[in-house]
This record gives C-alpha cells, structure tokens and sequence, in this order.
C-alpha cells in the first residue's frame, strides 16, 4: 500500500460502467487504493477483469436512500455520472444527483470528492450541457466536502462521446459539410492525461477546493480536428462550408451519419460553439509531472484499439455475461468498429467446442455454404490477394501465426479461444473470434464475434452491403460448430 498524502485509503467510483470510470478503477487499484463501484446494475461490471478486486455496491445517485451504505468508512468519492443521455431533463437530473451525492458524503464522512466537468468559459451564451456541467460542480460544492473539479474540453479516446463523433464524421464522409462550430477552438486532450489526473488528485491535496482545467498541447478548431484525423487515418477529405446550419438541423445530421442519437447530438452539438481553452495554468503548478500531449499524438493513441493485440481487452465488457439474459445476435459499434456477437449454449465441454471450430478451413471447408466462401476465395484471388489456396498447416493443429485459408491465426488458447485476422482483400480491418466458455449445467457458451474496422465511407459501405449474406453466413456457422461439437459429445 502506498503512502498516499492525506490518508486516504478507500475510494467509491461512481460511473465505473462507463469509458471514464472503467478505466480508471485499474489505475486507482495500481496506487494501492481499495476501491468501491456505486452501481445502478451491479450485473453490468460483470466480465471486468478487475470485478474480483473491488466491491460493487447497488445504489443510484437520484435515489438518496441507497447512498448510505455505498459512503460508509470511504475516505474519497469520484463522482463520474452524467444524465446527457436521458432526453431533456438531464440538467435537473444532474443537479438533482450532485446534491444526493455530495450530502451522502458529507453525512458519511467523505474527506473529499472528484469531479469531472466541461471546460469553457463561464459567459451568458453558455449551452446547456456546458452549464449543466459546471452548475454540478458548484452543486458538489455545497455541501461543504472539498472537491476537486477537472474541467476537460473534447477527450480523445475510444468511448469519448465527443471524439466518437469526430471519428465517424471523419470516416463517413468524403466530403464534410462544415457548419460555423466547426472553427470554434478547442484544447482536446488524450484520456491517458485524463485518467492521470483523476488518479493523481487524491496525492495532491492542495488540489482540494479548486477548478483545475486541463488541456492537451494542441489548440485547434474541430474542423482541423476531423483532417488531422483523417491525416492520421490516411483519409483524403473535403471541407465544404455552409454558413446557416442551426444546431438542431447538424444534430439530425450527426443522428444520421453517426451512431450517436440526436437526443445527445444536439446538447454536444450546442456546446461546440462556445471555445474550450485552458486560461488558468493551475493544473501545471498543481500536477507538473503530467505533460499533456498534441492532438495528433492523442488520435494516434485512441487508434491503437484498432491494432488486433488490442480487440479482445477492448471488448472485454458486459457482452461477455451468459446467454440467459442477453439476445443470442448483437450487433453494434463502438470504439470506431462493427461488432456482430452470436451465441450458443452447447452440451459439450469448452475443450469439445474448441475443437470444432480450430478445426474449420482447409481441407475440411467452413461446414456451411462452403461455395459461398470458395466464391470469395476466388474474388479475392482476382483483386491480387490470397484467396483460400494456402489452406492450413495441419489439419487438426492450429498455432499463433498459422496461415488459414485467408485468415491469419492471431491468438490460440487451447480449450477456450481462437482468433482470425483477415488478410483477403478489404477495405478496412477485420477479424473473426471463437470463444468457449464454461456455463451452468455442464454446458459451454460458444461465442463467435465478427470485429470490422471500416477504412472510410467504403468500409462501412461494404459492411452493410454484404451484412444481409454475412448474416447468413455467420448464423449458420455457428449452429454447425454448436451442433458438430454437441454430436461429438
């Protein structure tokens, strides 16, 4: 246990379900600290790899009546919550669940709170969202614990609302039509710096009672922001200015071409017209070993999720819970990619499941519609690339760096998980997932994820092109896994 400054020892993480605060429970957790998730569904932390570290307690900030508990002997609180995507009352939602939460702390003997907000100046043509953020800080506040407020403009990272929206303009669209927000300035900065501050805050306890804003190296307006990632990307893209595009009509826009709803879109969308930049220096006087990086930096970090080494951590999530209470197809997207998740209950043993699916390709085929895949094989020998002539290795062997028809074996852990990466010719990345995992009954989940990070407009284009036959053909391969693997049972 680390010597932290102030005593502090037991910390409650509110929002651990979200981006933010599940990342930062790891990181509290490497300082030393014990550590305390207020959660409104305990079930959705399951499938975190650091779940078994810490205690989950049941409890919502807009219900006062369960925060007793969640408080007792916590020495700190991080108060992470944000009602954005709750329709129209989130701003009385939010002032409603900082007041619960800070007299909670109070009552409970809370030494201090840290808090999360939005950085821009406090002036009368403020949006909503942006006032929201602050008048919860002032809310906090008032109860007269000590709190810690980080004032953050765009973050750059996978999950960050703000940056998702950036990245899928940017990706989408060749040619972007460029409201007046879009040369609005701004200071995003990389949720590595983030995530550092929000853990270092509770060394330093002259931070305590103060507004520390935050900022990368980089001040540039949004529309340097979509070329500098479509730069990073290698994307060519086109700005076209349109001088009326009110905030209502770019949030129907950004409902359409993202997977962000409008409901959100138009409060982010609002805020974008006012500038977020650092003008007061504390955070360097305050925390001068965190250097904040460029923005081009940060994009090419947040980006690294899409490398393969990265998929399975950053998927690793509520998804992974058993079949009994999620549908047996999800298809979604997040961090920049398609993922489309069937599963399977099987009487079988994991290492019987495992089996079947490392033994698919070669000589043996892909057990069903075996001509459609022979079909892309062909087409893909034809666009210059390796089609299904390399088969595999051994037929009953596979081992991380295997050529398979056209996919490369990137992960293979005997009796539980196999992972494919394409090398056919795509416009984007891609990847397919077998997973066998232990259930109840003597019985396996069988897993199988397709993962797909589309290269620009192409990219989503042929996902959803082909997604109607790729249905097909992912359900019933694994309905002949699962019933190959039942039958050898």
């Amino acid at each position: 246990m680390p010597a932290t400054k102030g005593g502090i020892r037991t910390v409650l993480v509110t929002g651990a379900t979200g981006y933010i605060g599940g990342r930062l429970v790891p990181r509290l957790l490497d300082k030393g600290y014990r550590v305390r998730c207020l959660a409104r569904d305990p079930e959705r932390l399951r499938g975190r790899p650091w779940q078994a570290a810490v205690e989950v307690v049941r409890g919502d900030v807009l219900q006062p009546e369960t925060l007793g508990a969640a408080m007792a002997g916590v020495d700190a609180a991080y108060y992470l919550v944000h009602s954005l995507g709750g329709g129209r009352e989130f701003h009385r939602r939010d002032l409603a669940g900082a007041g619960n939460f800070a007299r909670a702390a109070r009552e409970g003997g809370v030494e201090r709170i840290v808090y999360l907000g939005g950085l821009a100046e406090s002036t009368p043509g403020l949006s909503e969202h942006l006032r929201s953020r602050q008048q919860t800080g002032e809310t906090l506040r008032e109860a007269g614990v000590p709190v810690t407020e980080f004032r953050a403009g765009v973050i750059v990272g996978s999950g960050s609302v703000s940056f998702e929206m950036i990245r899928y303009l940017t990706e989408r669209l060749p040619v972007m039509i460029c409201p007046r927000w879009v040369y609005t300035r701004t200071q995003p900065i990389g949720i590595r710096e983030v995530l550092e501050y929000l853990a270092a805050a509770l060394e330093v306890p002259e931070s305590a009672g103060r507004i520390v804003e935050i900022g990368g190296e980089t001040v540039v307006t949004y529309g340097e922001m979509m070329m500098v990632y479509a730069q990073v990307r290698g994307l060519k893209r086109w700005m076209l200015p349109v001088p009326v595009l009110t905030p209502r009509l770019s949030s129907y826009w950004v409902n359409v071409v993202t997977p962000i709803p409008a409901t959100i879109a138009r409060p982010l969308v609002e805020g974008l017209r006012n500038e977020n930049i650092v003008r007061d220096p504390v955070a360097r006087e305050l925390f001068p070993w965190i250097r904040p990086s460029d923005y081009r930096t940060s994009v090419e970090r947040a980006l690294e999720r899409l490398q393969a080494s990265n998929i399975e951590t950053a998927w690793s999530d509520a998804l992974s819970t058993s079949q009994r209470n999620r549908p047996p197809v999800i298809l979604t997207t997040q961090e920049g990619m398609v993922l489309e998740r069937r599963r399977r209950l099987v009487e079988a043993s994991p290492g019987e499941v495992y089996r079947v699916f490392t033994s698919l390709g070669g000589g043996r085929g892909w057990f069903y519609w075996n001509w459609a895949w022979r079909i892309r094989g062909f087409l893909d020998r034809l666009l210059g690339g390796v089609g299904l002539r390399r088969g595999r290795r051994d037929p009953d062997d596979l081992r991380v760096g295997d050529a398979l028809d056209f996919w490369r074996v990137e992960a293979a852990e005997p009796g539980r998980l196999l992972r494919l990466r394409a090398e056919m010719k795509v416009p984007g990345k891609a990847w397919l997932q077998f997973e066998a995992t232990p259930d109840q009954g003597g019985l396996t989940l069988l897993s199988q994820t397709a993962f797909f990070a589309p290269r620009g407009l192409s990219g989503w284009l042929y996902w959803y092109g082909l997604y109607p036959v790729h249905a097909l053909i992912f359900s019933g391969l694994i309905d002949r896994i699962a019933k190959r693997a039942a039958g050898d049972h």
